[in-house]
């Protein structure tokens, strides 16, 4: 659960309406200047804020919501499992597992949430990536977007990007989680 809030609270905040700005700045890749809508990502937040609401900054939220939740949930859940299956370790007793054990367990966790949140990342940007002003817009909601993106593209196409994802996160949760268990451990041990 604390995973799950944790990844609700940053996804409102802080991913949203950021990734709503990388999104809409990335599409205009190949333009020439004279073409481009944003000239960069102040000129793009305030561009979105003027033409769609304050709100067009949060255009994807229910997916990003379930995608940093749910991900982030199933990360700590699966590193505390791993923790446990693997090296014995159970959160709270003392015990400090080697660096490259906590690599290993978190780069495994790390591999958990994109292969759950899959799903959610392709609607998230598909969502952020169309403009709410005007009637071109192809997707209404998240539960919309993820049927219309399985009836016309199969259901393999709601993982697409899979693959970057797991060539970024795992390695990144590994360090992390080395760094998180090694600090966690000197406290533990220190205190118990």
């Amino acid at each position: 659960m604390s995973g799950f809030g944790a990844g609700v609270l940053e996804a409102l905040v802080i991913v949203t309406p950021f990734e709503v700005v990388k999104i809409r700045l990335q599409q205009q890749k190949g333009l020439s200047p004279e073409l481009l809508k944003y000239k960069g990502p102040i000129h793009c937040a305030t561009t979105i804020i003027r033409q769609e609401g304050i709100l067009g900054l949060w255009a994807g939220a229910a997916p990003t919501v379930m995608r940093n939740g749910t991900n982030q949930a199933a990360m700590f859940t699966a590193k505390n499992t791993i923790d446990v299956v693997l090296w014995k370790k159970h959160e709270g007793d003392g015990q400090v597992i080697q660096p490259w054990q906590s690599m290993v367990s978190g780069f495994l966790a790390g591999t958990v949430g994109p292969v759950c949140t899959g799903p959610f990342d392709v609607v998230k940007t598909r969502l952020m990536a169309q403009s709410r002003s005007g009637n071109d817009m192809k997707y209404t909601g998240m539960v919309h977007a993820i049927k219309t993106i399985f009836q016309e593209e199969g259901l393999r196409a709601l993982w697409k990007g899979l693959l970057p994802r797991l060539m970024r996160i795992p390695p990144g949760q590994a360090i992390m989680w080395t760094v998180a268990d090694q600090v966690t451990g000197f406290y533990e041990k220190r205190y118990n």
